[in-house]
This record gives C-alpha cells, structure tokens and sequence, in this order.
C-alpha cells in the first residue's frame, strides 16, 4: 500500500489555536507532488497532529489529497488517546481518500505492550484503513519492543513501521532484529533525518523525513544514490545537510522547518500554542544555513 523511498512530512500550516490554514498546506502538497517524493507523510508530529482537533485533521486531509489528486500516496496521521478516537480519526482519513493511517501509541498513563497490541488490532479492523506503525517513544513516551512490531506485522491491514533512530549503530541492529521478526513484505522506515541515511544504506525500505516536507530534492538525492548502489555519494550529501541536522537538535524539527517555511515565504505561520516560534537570533541562524547550503 505504501512505496518504498523518501516519504515526505510537512508541517500543517495553522494558527495559535490550531485552525488550518488550507491554502497554505495545498500549496505545500502541490510543492512535494512536484518533487521526486514517493510519498507524503501529513499530520505527523511535524505536522502537529496532536494539537488538532478531529475536524481540523479531516479539513487538513481532504485539502491535501483534492490537490494531490492520486499523484502521490498520503500517510496520514490518526493518533489519539482512546482508541474509538483513533478508529474515528481513521474512518475519517479513509473517507477522504487518504492511502493509509500512521497510528501511534499515544498515552498519558503507560501503555503495556499488550494494550497496544489491542489498540492498533481494533483501529485496524474497525476502520479499514491500512496502517503504518509510529514508534516515537519521545512524545508518546512508549517504545515498540521488536517483538511488538512482529506480532502486529502479522495482523492483517498492518503494512509498515516507521521508527526512530538514536544513532547510526543502534539503528542498524533495530533493523537487522526487525527482519527476523517480520514477514519479507512488511515496510521497514526510519525517521530522524541525521541518521536515516545510514539505515537507507543497510537496507530500510523508507526514509519517513520532516526535511523532504519542505526541501524534497535535497533528500530525493540522497535516497536514489541509495537506490543506485551509491553509498559514499548518499554519505557526501547528508554529510552536507549537517548543519541543517544540528538545528534541529538544537531546537526540534518542528520549529526549524516553520522557520524555514516563514523565511522562504512559503507559509506566514507559527505552530500551535504552546509552541512558541524561534526567536530571532535563531532565525537569523536558519536563514544563515539557508543562504549557505541552498536547499531545494
């Protein structure tokens, strides 16, 4: 259901109070739809789902898949506290067109393995929508254990996982366990830009990326170097967008790309309160790496 390959995760343009502003996300859809993606990621935590209610994430999606209009695949995010939430979060997203859900364990009081478990066979039997797995234990404050995601890579409607990476070397042996545990056509993707490019290389299906939500070329390079065989060329441009990958642990992804959207005159927005915006010694930083490296 979901190609493998650079998958694309823009903000949601939006006001403080979490009112989205269609026109600008359509005109970064329209952006990405453009570029050499394979897929799009929308209401990701970039993409602030979880400061949206169920109304502005169903505006968000039938913006985005009217103007991808079948183009590109859209993963959309359905992450909720309760599970009829997340059912309803889906059936939403699949009535408008969207191609599958990015479900994560989203939870206040600590989740066991086995109630996850429960939730995404639910989510994914009730609402029909093929799902991708979000392990993003730094804000839902859960980690999938390899043995999780085994059993629900066997669940039918469970097609992919997107998981995160502390570093280059616990990354490929997260991905090199995943393979013993999963059937050989489950998708295995990475998030956290700095390192994905190592997982590419030892043979993640997907890099799911917050910088291709806004720079699609930049990152499409990296992954068909991949692609071709190409490691040392793929090595050579992530080495080159380090200084982008410093900002964002310095500050978090989510508000160095809102930056970068403002500075490019993209988007005049600012995330959800209560996020707050860089202040302007950091911007002036953003722009600076932006002047340098010339993103596209």
């Amino acid at each position: 259901m979901l190609p493998d390959g650079l998958s694309a995760f823009p903000i949601t343009p939006s006001d403080a109070k979490g009112t989205v502003d269609t026109d600008a996300l359509q005109a970064l859809i329209a952006r990405l739809c453009k570029a050499d993606v394979d897929s799009i990621g929308l209401l990701g935590s970039t993409g602030t789902y979880a400061y949206l209610s169920q109304q502005e994430r169903r505006r968000a999606v039938e913006a985005a898949v009217q103007t991808a209009d079948g183009r590109k695949p859209i993963l959309v995010g359905i992450g909720a506290l309760r599970t009829d939430a997340a059912v309803l979060l889906a059936k939403d997203a699949k009535a408008a067109g969207a191609t599958a859900g990015l479900l994560a364990a989203v939870s206040y009081t600590p989740l066991t393995q086995d109630e996850v478990f429960e939730h995404f066979r639910v989510v994914a039997e009730e609402s029909g929508l093929p799902l991708c797995i979000y392990d993003n234990p730094s804000t839902t404050h859960f980690t999938f254990s390899p043995e999780l995601i085994g059993r629900l890579s066997r669940l039918s409607g469970i097609v992919a996982v997107k998981s995160p990476t502390s570093s280059a070397a616990a990354t490929l042996d997260h991905l090199k366990k995943l393979r013993t545990l999963v059937p050989t056509d489950f998708s295995l993707g990475y998030s956290g830009d700095w390192n994905a490019t190592e997982a590419m290389i030892a043979g993640a299906n997907s890099w799911y990326s917050v910088l291709a939500g806004l720079f699609p070329q930049s990152c499409a390079e990296i992954v068909r170097a991949v692609q071709r065989g190409d490691a040392d060329e793929a090595r050579h441009l992530n080495a080159r967008l380090e200084p982008v990958w410093d900002l964002f642990k310095a500050h978090s992804s989510l508000r160095v790309v809102y930056a970068c959207a403002n500075l490019l005159g993209i988007t005049k927005k600012i995330p959800p309160r209560p996020i707050q915006p860089l202040d302007p010694a950091e911007q002036r930083r953003v722009a600076d790496v932006l002047t340098r490296l010339k993103l596209q």
